[in-house]
């Protein structure tokens, strides 16, 4: 047979692959609609008394902690009733609803116990989801409470939350009863800070002897070791002689030495905190006739708008803007 009279081979057929994308959806739905029903589950999980009949694949699939229990030669996976120690009812049944539809629920009453059911049963999503919801609501209220959850169970994300939300806000929150609660640990950790926004060291030291006299007899002495932590060499000379004169120090005479020498050191190591000092940017229009200089502070997210003459528009590149945002410019015309 000639070349051109046989028949074309059929082209190479290649297997493909379908994703299902209801599958999963249907899949969970089936799960929750069986747990509702109450049909085949092989495993009960008693949490403070109260009794969460379960499926045992489910769990295993879920959670590395359940996994183990029931696939091990622990005695837990022969037993049709599982006690769990250290979990919150409550908690364990929204953990199940987690477990059983892939929707958590979260809410700042019950995000903590959350937190913590979630870590010991090794579910990721669940704790991750509840250190971002606790990171994200870090404010004046629920501050003190979150800083100590967050410093016990090693929450990196909302300790890194709190403590920005301390370096900010920390004249206004030493002030308050809240700062009063801290622990010498907490206290001495937020003192030692440079990004505190403070405009005066004399704040910090108002801070300390505020906090100390809310519980003298329990706190006095550990004043010697919090006061290495203040910057006395940022003080003014009428600031320390007040603080070398402080009922507080004279009564311990271990806290006046220490700050004796510490005046006599100068601690000329430690930098003044960012509150103290003020970095701006200028920005020069440079359109035809503009007559305006802008000053912006990045880190404050604040600026300052300045209108000139064209006659007496600035062009001396030394320039300085203080703390109560005056700006000073050297002049060096006519000279």
């Amino acid at each position: 047979m000639a070349a051109a009279d046989q028949e074309p081979h059929a082209s190479a057929v290649r297997p493909r692959s379908y994703q299902d994308e209801s599958y999963l959806h249907g899949f969970l739905g089936t799960l929750g609609d069986l747990q509702k029903a109450g049909v085949l589950q092989d495993v009960v999980l008693e949490v403070e008394g109260r009794r969460f009949p379960c499926h045992r694949l489910v769990l295993s699939a879920a959670s590395p902690y359940f996994r183990a229990m029931f696939t091990s030669d622990m005695a837990e996976s022969r037993q049709k009733t599982v006690v769990l120690q250290g979990l919150d009812a409550d908690m364990f049944g929204e953990i199940l609803s987690y477990i059983y539809s892939g929707t958590l629920h979260v809410s700042l009453e019950k995000v903590q116990p959350l937190y913590q059911a979630a870590d010991l049963l090794q579910l990721d999503y669940v704790r991750d989801t509840s250190s971002s919801y606790m990171a994200m609501n870090v404010d004046h209220s629920t501050f003190v409470d979150l800083y100590k959850f967050a410093g016990v169970f090693s929450v990196d994300i909302v300790l890194r939350r709190c403590v920005t939300w301390i370096d900010i806000n920390f004249a206004e929150f030493s002030s308050g009863e809240e700062f009063c609660s801290l622990s010498v640990n907490q206290l001495t950790e937020i003192i030692s800070h440079v990004e505190l926004d403070v405009k005066e060291e004399k704040v910090v030291c108002e801070a300390v002897v505020r906090w100390v006299q809310h519980n003298k007899e329990d706190r006095l002495h550990h004043l010697p070791s919090i006061l290495s932590y203040i910057r006395f060499n940022l003080l003014t000379s009428d600031d320390t002689a007040a603080m070398l004169e402080h009922p507080l120090v004279r009564e311990d005479p271990r806290s006046y030495e220490v700050m004796q020498n510490v005046v006599q050191k100068g601690n000329l190591n430690l930098k003044p905190r960012l509150g103290m000092t003020m970095e701006m940017a200028l920005v020069y229009n440079a359109a035809a006739g503009s007559n305006e200089l802008l000053f912006m502070n990045p880190q404050k997210g604040k600026y300052i708008n300045c209108s000139y003459k064209p006659e007496e528009r600035p062009l001396s590149p030394i320039m300085t803007v203080t703390s109560d945002n005056d700006i000073y410019i050297l002049n060096t015309k006519g000279s």
